[in-house]
């Protein structure tokens, strides 16, 4: 804009030399109409009226002035009292309604009087140098447009802005008036006033909004929840099997986000169910054509007879050595065949060539669960929603008959016989027989008593051998599962592996290292020895491996209570991660089982949290934003802080804080809105100022 030279009046001086700085503050002033003129230096002065200008004339009667007027003092008896600089659109507008007789020249209008000569020049050049009105403002003046029956056309033609930006104003225009007053006051952003607007309550709109202006905070996953009893979208599980295309051809209805921030809605889901449980029961036919009872549901579990038993992962050492190896196999091919079936789904052209890998992955969960349970035969299944194979399968067989004791050992026997080669019997060292002749209890305790204090000596001052001892004990312990009382074994060393109750074994993790266990346990067996010499054959580097297995199987940090803090474990874990520099994310990220308990608020969190925060992600139902948050974990490598036992850092040091997002309570400071009016830092929106 160099080539626009401001007017400057005779009297003005300019300096030679840089000045600092001064903050000005525009005084505003209420001025009558009838003393409110054009100035000639503003850039459009002389231009006719253009044709929106009666369309601003309605809506400065509907809603009012929004925006001052920017002024000088008039110069000399040729000049009104003042002459507006930016604003002339709203003046011609003004002059339409006293010429209707609307107004009188009385009529109060809000003005920015500039006096200073350098700041008038601005002024000509620069549109919006006033203090913008609130966003909030806008949104309640359009309100008051849309009773005094304007449209949407008029109101963007009169105040320069895209239809759809209208729209979405006008649309928060019918929110309860509390929330407005939040908005305006910075206690909710404009986001959380969209997500208020959705509430089909106003009641709970204002209770809501009240509660946060009472102080209270604003817990938008609440709402979040509350939105998501009526609604489901595209990111539902059943869309895996459903592409929008067979939806629409059904007859299911879309609706899509006036905002642009959810995903869009499905207002049809019995006929998202229909189309999904239909596909599904095609890849079922397949299946129950093998005999296998299939059961098809996009709800809860059905009812399944009591005689049936659910199969699922197999922990090490619950099969023989040449069927656990089987069993792994199995589960390789059968991640191989889902990864198949999720890559499949995405061409969505070729439905048949999906629903053939899904076949497919179905029947190496079924190889696998069968082999995991030793050859049992499975005869019903389940198929559910999901997020990227289509479909969740879970096997049943029936449960085994309880045998009666007289025939106990015998049909255990021909199990053996038939189907599991014969227990392992490792062998013993030849150990001296105790002398007993003569001798009574108390002189055998004190005998054993001093013999064993001799030992402890001796292996105390021989570390090697003191190694050996225990990984020996520690590995009949955990992986043998044997000879875990003191009568059985010369050390008194007990442990256990980490096993709680329905938990699950993550295949990543703790399943790589029983894994490992099992195979060492195989090479025992092979090697015909005892655990002892086993154990001290083994090179030092494998001997160090399978201590480091052992005692990693053996930690037990696991909480089952929040008023049950292990205080003192924690201590240890946390010298124990710093000791071998922990992280997770180098073998495992979060995933939908450990997803699942969370409330949105905490996902939506994480999401934050790893700068993976997207506001349509906010809205989404609970099992679409666990596979969101797993989904974009995974893209960053990312896991929670809660799942390190790294000590934690003083925030003197630098360290971030994770604020908590279950609470609600914060403003999201960068939320601007979107594709609405130009929002500055303060929550401000321009209106009525297309003017020059």
């Amino acid at each position: 804009m160099s080539d626009l030279v401001p007017v400057i009046t005779p009297t003005t001086s300019i300096p030679e030399t840089p000045t600092p700085a001064v903050i000005f503050t525009p005084v505003e002033r209420i001025v009558r109409l009838g003393d409110l003129g054009i100035a000639r230096e503003n850039l459009r002065y002389g231009e006719p009226p253009d044709d929106d200008i009666p369309t601003l004339a309605a809506t400065l009667k509907a809603a009012g002035q929004l925006q001052p007027v920017t002024v000088r003092p008039g110069r000399g008896k040729k000049e009104q009292p003042f002459m507006a600089l930016d604003g002339r659109r709203r003046r011609l507008a003004l002059a339409i309604l006293l010429e209707a007789g609307d107004i009188d020249e009385d009529y109060p209008v809000r003005t920015y009087v500039e006096t200073d000569p350098a700041r008038q020049a601005a002024a000509v050049l620069l549109t919006n140098t006033a203090v913008p009105v609130h966003v909030a403002d806008v949104i309640a003046a359009i309100g008051r447009m849309l009773k005094s029956k304007l449209t949407i056309t008029a109101m963007a033609r009169a105040l320069g802005y895209d239809e759809i930006e209208i729209k979405r104003l006008a649309a928060l225009s019918g929110v309860a008036p509390a929330a407005l007053v939040a908005l305006k006051a910075g206690r909710i952003t404009l986001r959380q006033t969209r997500l208020l607007a959705r509430l089909p309550d106003r009641q709970e709109q204002e209770d809501l909004a009240q509660m946060t202006l009472d102080g209270h905070g604003f817990q938008e996953w609440r709402v979040s929840e509350r939105l998501d009893d009526s609604r489901v979208t595209t990111r539902d599980r059943r869309c895996a099997l459903v592409d929008p295309r067979a939806y629409a051809d059904a007859g299911g209805r879309t609706e899509t986000d006036l905002f642009g921030e959810l995903p869009p809605v499905l207002l049809d889901p019995d006929i998202l169910t229909d189309v999904w449980t239909r596909r599904a029961r095609g890849i079922a036919a397949v299946i129950e054509a093998e005999g296998i009872s299939v059961h098809v549901t996009a709800g809860p579990e059905p009812e399944l007879p009591d005689d049936l038993e659910a199969l699922g992962y197999v922990y090490g050492g619950s099969l023989p050595a040449e069927e656990m190896v089987r069993y792994r196999a199995q589960r390789e091919v059968f991640n191989d065949r889902t990864e198949k079936a999720r890559i499949a789904l995405a061409d969505v052209e070729h439905p048949d060539v999906a629903d053939l890998a899904i076949v497919d992955m179905i029947h190496a969960r079924i190889a696998s669960d069968q082999t995991g349970c030793g050859g049992r035969v499975v005869t019903t299944m389940v198929l559910w929603p999901a997020a990227e194979a289509g479909v969740e399968v879970r096997c049943y067989t029936p449960e085994e008959p309880e045998i009666d004791d007289g025939a106990e050992d015998a049909a255990r026997e021909d199990a053996r016989r038939t189907s599991a080669p014969p227990a392992y019997v490792p062998p013993e060292v030849d150990a001296p027989e105790p002398d007993t002749e003569g001798v009574n209890h108390a002189l055998h305790a004190v005998r054993t008593d001093v013999a064993t204090r001799g030992l402890i000596r001796a292996l105390a001052d021989d570390p090697g051998a003191a190694l050996t001892a225990l990984i020996a004990r520690l590995f009949t312990v955990l992986v043998r599962r044997a000879h875990v009382t003191r009568t059985d074994s010369a050390l008194a060393i007990t442990a256990s592996g980490f096993n709680p109750a329905n938990s699950r074994v993550i295949e990543a993790l703790d399943g790589d290292v029983r894994r490992r266990l099992e195979d060492r346990r195989t090479a025992w067996e092979a090697s015909g020895e005892t655990v002892i010499a086993w154990v001290q054959g083994l090179p030092h580097g494998e001997k160090m491996g399978l201590l480091a297995e052992l005692t990693a199987i053996s930690l037990d940090v696991r909480e089952e209570k929040t008023f049950s803090i292990r205080r003192s474990a924690r201590a240890e874990a946390a010298e124990l991660a710093a000791l071998c520099q922990a992280d997770i994310t180098l073998h495992w990220t979060p995933d939908a089982p450990f997803l699942q308990p969370h409330s949105k608020g905490l996902l939506t969190g994480m999401l934050e949290t790893m700068g993976a925060e997207d506001e349509r992600a906010k809205t989404l139902r609970k099992t679409e934003l666990v596979d969101w948050v797993a989904e974009q974990a995974a893209q960053r490598t990312w896991a929670p802080a809660a799942l390190s036992w790294a000590a934690p850092i003083d925030a003197d040091q630098g360290a971030p804080h994770i604020k908590d997002q279950a609470a609600g309570d914060g403003v999201d400071e960068d939320d601007e809105g979107a594709g609405a009016f130009v929002v500055t830092a303060e929550g401000e929106a321009a209106l009525n100022s297309a003017a020059a």
